[in-house]
Order: structure tokens, then sequence, then C-alpha cells
């Protein structure tokens, strides 16, 4: 196997990884991580006992144990750029040897879960509910620099989809991993999640900046490729997915859905509605 330069896998004078400063001991299997940095408290405050607390950056680290189960969970930041580290660094952290910079022979399939905020793109997507994600659709470019195969149906919905937005790039579309949908989602609705590569204009906002697609929210609404369509938007999940496919972890996003941009409304339980998704992935994960 070749040895990876110390350029490519950068580990930090205590024997770290780069970014996310932890030692391979650090993790569980079991991963859940959350965007907000202040939102990893408001998970590990369920846990009987924290063993490890790490921060660096946006990245903040606890692990510990929840009635028995070894569990990590870990801040992201936004956007699918930090989930590009963070997958990386995740995988490096299980299946590279530090010492030798080789990889490792025997491979260690993480699992992954996503708990995070969404907007609905449906009125059937109600306000305070929890959706799983089965698919998601890049519109960032991140896959433009890696080798993803996708599937025939992926690659029609990404065609269709650039060409409904004239795009100059293909979106690149999926999958979220069926076995952890059967066993954490199972009551969840099922969703296809568009993911954005920013908060305002990519989302349809409108400040100071302006809007170069006016009718941009209603083209993501009213997209059909035969019988897909979008359930709601955020951020990071098809970065998630992308490389959960490529790096062969079990990938899961889960949203809290506050917000309904069609209806133009916002959860006043917002936190109830993420606390209520925290505890429902802690008991099933």
């Amino acid at each position: 196997m070749a040895v990876i330069p110390e350029s490519e896998l950068i580990i930090n004078p205590n024997g770290t990884i780069y970014h996310l400063n932890l030692l391979p001991e650090h993790i569980s299997d079991t991963i859940i991580t959350v965007g907000d940095p202040d939102r990893v408290a408001k998970v590990s405050r369920y846990f009987d006992e924290i063993e490890v607390a790490v921060a660096k950056r946006e990245f903040i680290t606890h692990t510990g144990y929840y009635k028995g189960k070894r569990l990590t969970v870990i801040s992201t930041g936004m956007g699918t750029d930090n989930i590009d580290i963070l997958m990386n660094e995740l995988d490096a952290l299980v299946n590279i040897d530090f010492q030798s910079r080789e990889p490792n022979e025997d491979r260690i399939r993480l699992k992954i879960i996503r708990v995070g905020t969404s907007g609905a793109l449906q009125s059937t997507v109600p306000l305070g509910s929890h959706l799983a994600s089965h698919t998601a659709v890049g519109l960032d470019s991140l896959m433009e620099f890696y080798p993803l195969e996708q599937r025939k149906d992926e690659l029609y919905i990404g065609e269709a989809l650039q060409q409904a937005l004239g795009l100059s790039f293909r979106p690149y579309c999926v999958s979220g991993s069926e076995s952890l949908i059967r066993k954490v989602a199972y009551d969840m609705i099922p969703g296809n999640t568009l993911t954005c590569p920013g908060f305002y204009a990519p989302q349809g906002r409108v400040l100071r900046a302006g809007l170069r697609k006016p009718d941009l929210l209603q083209t993501y609404r009213n997209f059909r490729a035969k019988d897909y369509r979008f359930t709601n938007f955020e951020m990071e999940t098809a970065g998630y997915y992308s490389l959960g496919r490529l790096l062969d972890h079990e990938v899961l996003s889960l949203n809290a859905i506050v917000a309904n941009r069609i209806s133009k409304t916002f959860a006043a339980n917002a936190e109830e509605v993420i606390d209520d998704l925290i505890l429902k992935v802690l008991e099933r994960v």
C-alpha cells in the first residue's frame, strides 16, 4: 500500500488529526453530527458519562455513554466544505495507521447520523415534523472533484435539475443508508433533500444582494423528475451521502422541520422539535 505523504494526511504534534484534533480512540463507531457547536452539549447532556471533550475551531467533540452505548457527538459547522473535512478525517481516524501512514487492511465502517434543521418545500411537510433524507441532491460543486459513481436514476435526476435551473454543471444525487433508515427513521417522513451551497440566494432568500433567479423557490418546489420531487432543503446532506458512498460508511441525515418556505412560517417551538429528534436518535441508534 502507498504511504500517504505528510502534506496530505496532516497530523498535529500531539498525534491528533489536523482539523478535528482527535485521536482514533477518541471516537465511537457510532457518531451523531450537528451543525451548531452549541448543540453538542444539548446532545451530550443526556449522556450518563462523558469521557472525551475536545474543541478546535467549529469542531467540538464529546464522546461518552448513553444507557451503556458508547456514542460520539461532533459539530461540523455549515456547508459541504466542512463535511468534506469531517468525513475524510473521521475515516482517516479509523482506517489509516498514523504511524505507517498506510490504509489499514481491515476497514471499519462508521455509522454517522446527522441531526439538523431544515426548511420544507412542500405543504405536505408540516412544521415540527421529523424528516429522514432518503436521497439528497447537491447544488454545490464538491463532487466535481471526486470519482463518485451514481446510478442511472440518480444521474437522471441530476440532469433534469441541471436543465430546470440552467446550470453549467450537473448536480449530484445520492441515497442515504437503507439500514439506518430502517433502524432509526422508520416512522419519520421520507424525504428528498436539496443541498444548497449557501443560506441566502441559493435558497431563494433576498436581502440587499438581489437574486439572479427571482422564481428560484418555486422552481425548487415545482421540480419533477418523473415522480421525484424535493421535500426540503438545507446545506450539508448531499455532501454526507456522497462521501459516505465513496468511503463506505453508513450515513443518515435527519431533519427537524422548523420552517416552511412556501407558507413563510417558522416553528415557535423549534428547540423542542430539535430536542425531540435528539432523544429519538439516542434511543434508536
